[in-house]
Parts: C-alpha cells; structure tokens; sequence
C-alpha cells in the first residue's frame, strides 16, 4: 500500500515538474468595430470556429482552440501595432512596413500627405476618429500572423491554427524564428 502511494506521488511530482511544457493554446485578439462590416464577419467566423466544427464543411472536425480576447471599438496601443507590423511585413522584405495598412478609405481619413507618421499617430488618429482606422485588426500573438481589415486574412490565420492542430504542421516548424539561416 506505501508503495503505491510513493509511486502516486513521484508520478504527481514529474507530471508537476513537465507541466510548463505543455503546448498553450494560441492567443488570438480582435480588435472589432461594431459598426464595421467586415469586422463583424471576422468575429463571427472566430466565434464559429470556438463552437462548431472547424473547417465548416467538415462535420466530423472539432472545433478549434484558442482563446479569444475582443477589443471592442479600441485599436491597438502603440507597441501592438508596431508588433503587428512586424507580422504583416512580408518574408525578405526590407521595406518598412507602410502605416497606411492601418487606414480606411473613409472620407474623412487623412490624404496621402496628411496620414501619421508614427504608431502613435495612428493610434492618436483612430481614437479620435474610428471611421478612419481599418476595422478588424485580427492578431495570432503566438503564431505570429495578422490580419488588418480583411476577412480572408482571418480565414487564413484560422486554417493554419487548424493545419497545427491535425498535425499538418510541425510545433517546431511554427516557432522557428526567421533570421539568417532560415
């Protein structure tokens, strides 16, 4: 009977001890405008994919899972957008991103020699003015994608959520960072 209960309490203590290797679920934010519609379709299809069968033709799937934080009619601080520029640049681009990404073609938004500067401008811009910022901002914090303004773009963040989940894509594959040697 000792021995069991030793043999309980070693197995308690190594599963205790690994526990911090297991894979965390991916962070997903979208920061959502009520009055936008494609905002409104990108947080639909994040819900959708939560509660039902992911990819939607597929009875069968699970649902997918991540959590999901909704940001509602506020963008990005100054450090996330800078983040999410850095996920929206393309591969081998060594062209800064462009911060217009960022902006709408509202009327109201700023002309081509009017618009921000900075990350802080656009924030500055968007809080004064919603219609001006692109709606949704839709970010994978540990993927590393993002999409800003485009529902497509949230679809293909979700597809490679569901690719990592049914084992099409290695974990390792996913986190290599991009550098000189990749």
């Amino acid at each position: 009977m000792e021995l069991l209960d030793y043999e309980r309490r070693r197995d308690n203590k190594y599963s205790d001890m690994f526990s911090g290797f297991k894979r965390s679920l991916p962070q997903i934010s979208i920061f959502h405008h009520p009055s936008s519609p494609p905002s409104i379709q990108a947080l639909a299809l994040l819900r959708n994919a939560l509660s039902s069968p992911y990819p939607p033709g597929k009875p069968s799937a699970l649902p997918l899972e991540f959590d999901l934080e909704v940001v509602e009619t506020k963008p990005p601080t100054a450090d996330q957008l800078r983040t999410i520029l850095t996920y929206i640049t393309p591969p081998r681009s060594t062209a800064p991103p462009a911060l217009s990404a960022f902006l709408s073609a509202h009327p109201a938004s700023p002309g081509l020699g009017e618009q921000p500067q900075s990350v802080k401008g656009i924030v500055s811009l968007a809080e004064r003015n919603p219609n001006v910022f692109k709606w949704p901002v839709v970010v994978d914090w540990n993927g590393g994608r993002a999409s800003v303004g485009d529902v497509e773009g949230v679809r293909a963040i979700l597809e490679a959520i569901r690719q990592q989940r049914d084992g099409e894509v290695k974990q390792d594959e996913v986190d290599q960072p991009k550098g000189w040697f990749s």
